[in-house]
This record gives C-alpha cells, sequence and structure tokens, in this order.
C-alpha cells in the first residue's frame, strides 16, 4: 500500500495550470541573443547562453521565461552575466520586465521547477503559484498547519539551557518576515523540547499573522510526501506547494542525510522561500558540522541565520517544569520528592514527564501517597536509574546531612555534645555504613577521628530509633532519596 499523507495539502495547485508546449521563438529574443552573441566570447555564449531556451512572455504580466538546463547555469548568469541580460532584456522588452527560470532539476525524470530573477521586487502580500503568477493568498485553499495545539510557549518552560532558542522564537514569531533569524536552526539531543519549541513558534505566528501560511512536517514525512509524487509524476506540483508557504518548520532534518534526490528538492525549496523572504524553521539532533551525508550546499545554507544548541536542561529547569506540570495536574508531590526527581532524571524531559506519569498510575492503582520510596521504585523501572548506580562518598553525606538538618559540618566533625549535633553525626555515620563499602575504621576517621566503636554506637542508635520513631524514619527516609545525585 502507498504511503500518502496529507495530498490535500497541494493537490489543488494541480487544476488550473498553463502547460507549456513547445512555442516559437520570439524575435525580441533572438535579439537579445544577437546582441549578447556581440559582447561576449564564442566560448562564454557556447557556454552560457546558447542553452537557454524561450519558453514564452506573458505581455500582461511582463514576464519572460526562460528554460535553463541546471540550477548551476541559472546560478552562474545571474552572478557573472547580470548586468549584461538586463541591459538586453530592458532594451528589447522594456524597463517594466520581469525574468523567470525554469530549471531543470532532475533532467532523467524531467523534473524543473520555476525561479524568479534577482531583479523581481516580492512584497509578504504576494505568493507565488508554480505557474508563476501572481495570487493573493486569499486564492490559496485553507492550509492545515499540522501543528500540536498543546506546544505553547505559556507551557515551555523557561531555562537557562533553552533561553537563546526561546528568545529568538519569540522575536521570530512577532516578526516573521525578519532575515536576521532566517534560517533558524536548532539542535539538541533528544527529548530536550525542540519540536516543543518550533511548534509553539508556529502557533504564535498563527496567532499574530493569520494571514500566513504556517506549516509544520518531519523530515520523514517530506521524504514520504517526495517519493510519493515521484511514483505520481507529479513533483513540480510538490515543490510548489512547499514554495507557497511563508513559515516551514522541518523537524529531524538529519533524517535527510543520504536522501540525494530529495536534498536536491529541499534546495530549491529553500532557495526560492529564503530569497522572497520566507522563515525557515530546522531542527536536528546534531549541528550542521556533524550532518554526513548532506549536502554542502545546503550545510552552508544551514548556517546563514541562528544556530542554536537546546541543551539538556539543568537541574533546577528539570525541578521547574516538574513543578508546572504538579500544579497543571492537581497532583499533590512533596518538595524531597520532586527534588529527588529532578535530580535522578537528567536525560530528556520526556523522561520527566513519563515518570511522573507512572508515579500517577501508581497512586492511584493502589491508592497511596506519592512518596521517596514509590518515586525510586518508578525511577528504576521507567529510566533504569536507581540509588545503588550513584558511588556516593563520605563528603557527599556530610555535606546532605548537614545540610537537610541544618547544621555546620564543623561542629558535626568537632568534640561537641549538642543534643542536635551529636544527632546528626550519628545519621552520617549510619548512611555510610549503608550507603558505602568503607569500613567502620575509615568512617569514624572521617567524621572527626572518632574509633571503631563509637561508629557501631551510633549505627545501633540510629537503626533503633528508626523501629520507634515514625517522624524520624520519614526523616531519614527524606535523606536518603536526596543522596544519590
Amino acid at each position: 500500500m502507498q504511503t500518502q499523507i496529507a495530498p490535500h495539502l497541494y493537490s489543488h495547485f494541480t487544476k488550473g495550470m498553463k502547460s507549456h508546449t513547445a512555442t516559437a521563438i520570439d524575435p525580441r529574443w533572438a535579439h537579445c541573443l544577437r546582441m549578447i552573441e556581440s559582447n561576449v566570447s564564442r566560448q562564454q555564449y557556447d557556454t552560457w547562453f546558447a542553452p537557454l531556451g524561450f519558453v514564452g512572455f506573458d505581455d500582461d504580466e511582463q514576464m519572460l521565461t526562460l528554460s535553463v538546463p541546471s540550477p548551476f547555469v541559472r546560478e552562474y548568469i545571474e552572478e557573472h552575466y547580470l548586468k549584461l541580460l538586463r541591459a538586453v532584456l530592458h532594451q528589447q522588452y522594456g524597463q517594466g520586465v520581469r525574468l523567470r527560470y525554469e530549471v531543470k532539476i532532475d533532467a532523467q525524470n524531467n523534473i524543473s521547477t520555476r525561479e524568479e530573477g534577482t531583479e523581481r521586487a516580492t512584497t509578504p502580500s504576494t505568493v507565488v503559484r508554480h505557474d508563476g503568477l501572481n495570487a493573493s493568498p486569499r486564492a490559496l485553499q485553507h492550509l492545515d498547519s499540522q501543528l500540536k495545539a498543546e506546544y505553547t510557549f505559556e507551557n515551555f518552560v523557561e531555562g537557562d539551557s533553552n533561553k537563546l532558542p526561546r528568545t529568538v522564537g519569540l522575536a521570530i514569531a512577532q516578526n516573521p518576515h525578519q532575515a536576521t533569524f532566517n534560517p533558524l536552526f536548532i539542535y539538541g539531543g533528544s527529548g530536550v523540547g525542540k519540536t516543543h519549541l518550533v511548534n509553539a513558534i508556529g502557533l504564535r505566528v498563527k496567532e499574530l499573522h493569520p494571514e500566513l501560511r504556517v506549516l509544520y512536517v518531519s523530515a520523514h514525512l517530506f521524504q514520504v510526501q517526495y517519493t510519493d509524487s515521484v511514483r505520481r509524476n507529479t513533483v513540480n506540483d510538490f515543490i510548489a506547494f512547499y514554495q507557497s508557504i511563508d513559515v516551514l518548520i522541518i523537524d529531524d532534518i538529519q533524517e535527510l542525510a543520504t536522501m540525494h534526490k530529495t536534498q536536491l528538492s529541499f534546495f530549491h525549496i529553500f532557495n526560492h522561500l529564503h530569497q522572497n523572504g520566507k522563515q525557515l524553521i530546522l531542527t536536528s539532533d546534531r549541528p550542521p558540522v556533524a550532518l554526513e551525508g548532506m549536502e554542502e550546499r545546503l550545510l552552508t545554507r544551514f548556517k546563514w541565520g541562528l544556530l542554536a544548541e537546546l541543551e539538556k536542561p539543568t537541574q533546577s529547569l528539570r525541578r521547574d517544569i516538574l513543578c508546572y506540570k504538579i500544579r497543571k495536574d492537581g497532583l499533590r508531590v512533596s518538595t524531597p520528592v520532586v527534588d529527588y526527581i529532578a535530580a535522578h532524571v537528567d536525560k530528556s524531559i520526556r523522561d520527566l514527564e513519563g515518570v511522573l506519569t507512572s508515579l500517577m498510575a501508581y497512586s492511584v492503582v493502589n491508592d497511596c501517597e506519592i512518596d521517596l520510596a514509590l518515586a525510586e521504585r518508578v525511577i528504576s523501572r521507567t529510566v533504569g536509574i536507581s540509588r545503588q548506580h550513584t558511588a556516593l562518598t563520605l563528603d557527599d553525606i556530610l555535606t546532605r546531612t548537614c545540610n537537610y538538618f541544618c547544621i555546620d559540618r564543623d561542629d558535626v566533625l568537632s568534640a561537641t555534645r549538642r543534643a542536635p549535633v551529636v544527632l546528626a553525626r550519628q545519621v552520617v555515620m549510619y548512611l555510610a555504613q549503608q550507603h558505602t563499602r568503607l569500613s567502620t575504621t575509615k568512617i569514624g576517621a572521617f567524621v572527626g577521628k572518632r574509633g571503631h566503636a563509637t561508629v557501631i554506637h551510633s549505627c545501633q542508635a540510629v537503626s533503633q530509633r528508626l523501629q520507634s520513631d515514625e517522624a524520624f524514619r520519614q526523616h531519614i527516609t527524606e535523606l536518603e532519596g536526596l543522596l544519590t545525585r
């Protein structure tokens, strides 16, 4: 069965198009060629101008269309002979003439695309259709932007690791026609929020600029659509549709690596949109320099705008995200549990969401509170993290125990016998015995040079209190949960 995604997105471009059959050469274009021939060498003329073909001239639009054998020829002529070409065209067709190229991009399959010459003045209110005619956006059918409504700026929690791309995204949404951040290339590991952010940009653009055509598409979907268009011999329509977009968002662009024909089509879509002031937003799991199998000319264009890394969320940001989702879902989760999750689930935001969902499910099914013990079990099962995987040091245990009990660590190491300090000291020794493989002698030496017997006594005292003091047992459970970082 053929894989076909959203064919309605570009099928309307196939209706009402002019077919360009063989057209008799215009005497004015023939005269242009003679003038060019007299101003360049024979080799230059044969190489760059003889291959040009006359397609047609639209008197109403003052548009001359020429066929070009390859994108390279088109680019070379525009770069080296534009002044000469402009002079002869103005003399024969008038000052208002505009030039359009019908560029062959796949000779084997007879696939071509149309591109305006550099003289064309484009305004945001025009859209270039595949047949090259200017059309009001109202003439185009409604476009399903494929954006996910739940991914907004309002629920994209800001932190140090995402501040730059988020700020730039907001700026683009405010002014999609700016050139400074075009394209915006966002890269980062899996689950750091790339898809969320680009959807938020697209939604805000539609909110502030409802007249613009915004489209979100994954690179995989783009590849599927291109392959389908080749089978159906509708590649020109495929390219024309994408060239009609005002803000094009392509997710996971790295999936086009090694797909050279798809890259070629995207190259021409990119050029057309960029030249006409349309915004491109791309995401990738790696920066352009690491995209093996991608055309060099595409990699160069990816760097034209802004490269913004979406970093792995910091612990502070992970905590803020958890607090936001807990409030949103109406959950009751204690601060120590939130801290524990934020400390242990550090790979991606997706993992955070999965752990929180699992905790909620366990709590409802088992009719129990979300405590540290439950959090530890869920994290161990869902993301493969457990306390035993983290090597604790005596210094870690001392520091965190002192912080938990609000005791100065120098007091714990001293000879003072104040009750709160003695309790903290005993807890340090107990936790060291439980969570390290150090001997009681080494533990005692670290905790103020105390002896082997003192350590054993302290551990026994803590164990006995755990059996009879519910509040104390809860404190030790919370402290143990905070130890693994």
